[in-house]
């Protein structure tokens, strides 16, 4: 009994201890392996980052303008077109060619102008030439840029060419880095009141058209402020001077005519 009783009680006393579990080297390895993957996906940015917008030196105007359209399908109209989710888009109803006129409410000076296609969702819908015009009202509205198109995916920037010359920026850089970095004014300016798009033909001579999205740039004066030191450019409005605030007080030397004084009683 006394052996039994000693016997349980030194297996009560005394458990037998496990090692405690080791990480196989192979497993301790891929768990670095994995703590240095995720500390490199948070160090490195991802090159397929969200789009800048808008464009540095650059303000979209789009909603200084009235949209209007030649024909559309009923939900694919305007609203559908100005809108930012890139899956609604302008579907028109009618005859080609098709028409986008945008109405600015006063003078612009356009630096820019984006086109959103989708070939791989619009198919036969997709334009294949565009002309693009522009001027005061429609009585002088004139072509400045057409474009022709083989299955395009994207936003695309229309030529302006024919506006004024265009400096042609170094080939080596990217292009989202080679559009970061332009000068916006040194860039031609196209001064209108009236903008409009006109879709002449579609891939697999399709009738309707799909139009995914427009955007119209100007340049941004602030920025160009702080990329010159914080100097803008002289205004040329004229300048009210401060003589104003400096004038003194000079003697009055009217005299009062015999009307206005007080009356004598006679």
């Amino acid at each position: 009994m006394s052996d039994a009783s000693s016997e349980n009680h030194s297996d009560v006393a005394h458990p037998v201890q496990r090692p405690l579990m080791e990480l196989d080297p192979a497993q301790d390895s891929l768990h670095e392996a994995g703590e240095i993957d995720d500390e490199v996906e948070e160090g490195v940015p991802d090159d397929e980052g969200p789009e800048v917008f808008p464009p540095p030196g650059l303000k979209e105007i789009s909603s200084l303008a009235s949209w209007t359209v030649s024909t559309a399908k009923p939900g694919n109209g305007v609203a559908a077109l100005r809108s930012p989710d890139p899956a609604h888009f302008w579907q028109s109803d009618g005859p080609q060619p098709h028409l986008l006129s945008i109405h600015f409410f006063k003078l612009v000076s356009v630096v820019s102008i984006q086109v959103l296609l989708d070939f791989d969702n619009d198919e036969s819908y997709t334009p294949t030439k565009i002309q693009f015009l522009a001027g005061m009202g429609v009585h002088d509205i004139q072509e400045f840029a057409e474009m022709t198109f083989e299955q395009p995916n994207g936003w695309h920037d229309v030529d302006f060419g024919n506006v004024g010359p265009i400096e042609q920026d170094d080939d080596d850089e990217d292009d989202e880095e080679a559009r970061s970095s332009i000068d916006w004014s040194k860039r031609p300016v196209l001064r209108a009141f009236l903008v409009q798009v006109r879709i002449l033909e579609n891939h697999q001579n399709g009738k309707d058209t799909h139009l995914r999205g427009v955007r119209i740039f100007a340049r941004d004066e602030m920025h160009q402020a702080d990329l010159s030191g914080g100097k803008r450019r002289p205004s040329n409005l004229p300048v009210r001077p401060h003589s104003h605030l400096q004038k003194q007080a000079e003697p009055n030397n009217l005299k009062l005519a015999s009307w206005m004084r007080e009356p004598d009683l006679r």
